[in-house]
């Protein structure tokens, strides 16, 4: 029988359970400001072919791109976060059904907007700040528009372009339905041969478990399950890669990678010099394969030997008031605004906190105006822990910035949220190094530090660079067959761990279980985000007060200015490698302190 059942929904106590009520106090309140979201295309049509006619025309249609945003966002957060409780409820994927057909609809209402404000001269647009000048608020988001002039088609094109966006969500939402409610893996067995359920959630905690038999069994569960549907998800995958090809086509870039990019801003070079820079610095990781195998007592160093902690007799059970309670203590360098926001995070129900059955897996933060929410899978482990402050980072980035920005600017891009998150894995990691004299105790964490090293700088570079690659092979004609895509999984993951340990056929089969390669050019984003994550947590604790500021100053600064200059002014340039290989240095230096402590 199982170890421990997943309970249902119903079965939650409250208190757990994040308050979405906070947005709508019910169904039924939704439904009435989806009505409201359904008769706006009417209203968005009425501008058409007037933007460029007075300042006065241009500034009403602003505000009310203002108002749709805001209400998009009540509808959206509900009704996804509604879903995300239970995958299965039919209700609620109808909710969001409903909702991206409102989504299409007004976007295809409002598909003249870039052409005709690409197509206002300049002389005009000045002409328009100076008479209006409410409309110098906007100045940034219409330069940034008419800086894709280039890649704007015509009005007819565009409408086009928003009617095929629901299709284009389609291999997302299908891998989704696919992997988190239909899919379910055979039970995993210890040595003892006792049962144990194997899902999403509970697969990182299965391979930390000190038992190998029990690793391996999990590892076999997950993947010769994924084995058995590697046409279907390859089908997929490669659908999501043709809609991300078609629309970089058809808007004229030079690469899919430059089209992902640019809607953040971010240089294509930042992208290839995190890959540049992870390849010059293979060696820490072959050392650390070694230290681990050499530690572990192992002939052989398997796959799924990489998660359990090195230190295996040290069980560090965190319940998740104690994470909390040790999350606040660790970011007392933040200062005490930032503290008062965790605690309302924690006192108020931003979190849903534990798995339940359909619950979707991993975690997140998403940013709704009322308050931000954040979806757990708390299993009581240090690494539960720094999701938890993970999660926070990202809550009170879009807090900050939702209270200190316009609408308009309050919507940072991701390049930048990862930042926030892993600076507060940072400061919690050397708060808990700091605080312990138990020579065990810091080997197992040293370990954690390594291991996010691995799995953020290492392992998600990895991805980043099989994402890049599957986009090349699709550009050049190819079709991503399962044994193309394993083949090129395969290859990269001796590339990157190199000879010190057995790449098991398994491990080829793991593209087709990430979420994040339905996410357009998402991955990098963790490890430059770590990289600049270490610099800034740096210069927290060495400088204090006046860091602290800065970086307050950059959480609240939404997309109020690019990402690399908001970097810059919390005292980190994402403009050069310099972060990068600051970072694998220190997880080099960490591998010499693990090997000295034994």
């Amino acid at each position: 029988m199982n170890e421990k059942r997943i309970p249902k929904r119903s079965e939650i106590p409250e208190e757990f359970k994040w308050a979405l009520e906070d947005i709508y106090a019910s169904d039924d309140a939704w439904r009435e400001d989806l009505d409201k979201l359904l008769q706006l295309p009417d209203r968005i049509s009425s501008y058409r072919g007037r933007l460029g006619e007075s300042a006065e025309t241009l500034l009403e249609f602003l505000k009310l791109s203002d108002e749709i945003s805001v209400l998009c966002d009540s509808l959206g957060n509900y009704a996804q976060r509604r879903s995300d409780e239970d995958t299965a409820n039919a209700l609620y994927q109808g909710m969001v059904g409903q909702l991206m057909n409102a989504y299409v609809a007004v976007n295809a209402a409002g598909s003249f907007e870039t052409p005709e404000i690409i197509a206002i001269p300049e002389e005009t647009l000045d002409r328009f700040y100076g008479e209006q000048p409410e409309l110098t608020l906007y100045k940034r988001a219409l330069d940034r528009l008419r800086l894709k002039k280039d890649h704007i088609l015509s009005d007819a094109e565009e409408k086009i372009l928003a009617l095929a966006g629901e299709m284009s969500q389609s291999p997302e939402n299908i891998f989704s339905m696919f992997s988190d409610a239909d899919l379910k893996f055979p039970d995993a067995f210890n040595k003892d041969g006792k049962a144990h359920q194997v899902t999403h959630g509970s697969y990182i905690p299965l391979v930390q478990n000190s038992d190998r038999v029990l690793r391996k069994s999990a590892f076999e569960s997950m993947y010769h399950t994924y084995d058995k549907f590697k046409n279907t998800c390859a089908a997929t995958l490669n659908a999501q890669i043709k809609a991300v090809q078609f629309y970089s086509q058809a808007r004229k870039y030079s690469s899919s990678l430059e089209s992902a990019l640019s809607a953040n801003e971010v240089p294509v070079e930042v992208y290839h010099n995190l890959i540049r820079a992870v390849h010059d610095n293979m060696s820490y990781m072959y050392d650390y394969v070694e230290l681990r195998k050499k530690l572990m007592g192992l002939d052989e160093l398997h796959m799924y030997d990489l998660y359990t902690p090195i230190v295996s007799d040290l069980d560090m059970k965190i319940t998740f008031e104690e994470a909390k309670e040790t999350v606040l203590k660790a970011l007392a360098p933040m200062g005490e605004e930032y503290l008062a926001l965790l605690r309302k995070g924690f006192s108020e129900r931003w979190i849903d906190v534990y798995e339940n059955e359909g619950k979707t897996s991993g975690a997140y933060s998403a940013g709704a105006r009322v308050h931000p929410y954040v979806l757990l899978n708390h299993k009581d482990t240090l690494n539960c822990m720094f999701t938890l402050a993970h999660e926070m980072g990202h809550a009170i980035h879009s807090y900050l910035s939702n209270k200190n920005q316009p609408v308009v600017y309050s919507d940072y891009v991701i390049f930048v949220a990862e930042v926030a998150s892993t600076c507060n894995e940072a400061l919690l990691m050397q708060y808990l190094l700091k605080n312990t004299d138990d020579k065990r105790e810091k080997a197992y964490l040293i370990n954690y530090f390594l291991e996010q090293f691995r799995t953020t700088l290492y392992r998600q570079t990895m991805f980043a660079e099989f994402e890049l690659k599957i986009n090349e092979l699709a550009a050049d004609g190819e079709t991503l067959t399962p044994d193309v895509l394993c083949s090129l999984y395969r290859e990269l993951n001796e590339q990157y761990f190199g000879s010190g340990i057995v790449i098991d056929d398994e491990i080829a089969l793991e593209w087709a279980r990430i979420p994040h390669f339905y996410y357009d050019y998402y991955v990098y984003q963790y490890a430059t985000g770590y990289s600049a994550a270490i610099a800034l947590s740096q210069r927290i604790l060495s400088e204090g007060e006046t860091a602290v500021k800065d970086y307050l100053g950059f959480l609240s600064g939404g997309c109020s200015a690019d990402p690399i200059t908001l970097l810059k002014g919390a005292g980190v340039d994402m403009a050069t490698e310099k972060p990068v290989t600051d970072a694998l240095k220190l997880f080099g230096s960490l591998i010499k302190e693990m090997g000295s402590l034994f």
